[in-house]
């Protein structure tokens, strides 16, 4: 099942997202993400998935347009923006929300990278919660 993880930036949540499905799924997803205005991968993202075992330093930020040519059997968008200006995906491509905060937005106020740290924690943990249960809920019945 090929998924695409959708978020503004795709520097951080859907990074994240395509990271755990990568190493939680196998090979029940074919994991992709994508931002609407890529902005480069974020080194915190990378910082906190590393803690965590997952390496995403390979991944690179990319738009939505460089995978126009990949059938979607899913598409989750991860941010409310990403989910106002998603983009139509023809055929049977399920399009689906969870919302997650923006780390970067979090840690705007931090003042040591650990405090700013502990809000990509949170994220990266509540996005691989999600992803655990990503192949049961698609499994289930088109929203």
């Amino acid at each position: 099942m090929k998924v695409l993880f959708l978020c503004t930036g795709n520097a951080c949540r859907s990074q994240m997202a395509e990271g755990w499905a990568r190493h939680l799924t196998g090979d029940d997803i074919e994991a992709y993400s994508a931002g609407i205005q890529p902005h480069g991968l974020d080194p915190l993202a990378v910082k906190a998935m590393a803690e965590a075992g997952v390496d995403i330093s390979g991944q690179r930020a990319k738009s939505v347009t460089e995978l126009s040519d990949v059938a979607f059997d899913a598409v989750v968008t991860v941010c409310g923006h990403a989910k106002e200006r998603c983009p139509v995906f023809p055929g049977k491509t399920r399009v689906m929300h969870v919302g997650f905060d923006d780390p970067p937005s979090l840690a705007a106020d931090a003042t040591t990278e650990a405090e700013a740290l502990s809000h990509y924690r949170r994220v990266r943990d509540e996005v691989r919660a999600f992803v655990e249960t990503l192949p049961e809920a698609l499994g289930g019945p088109t929203q």
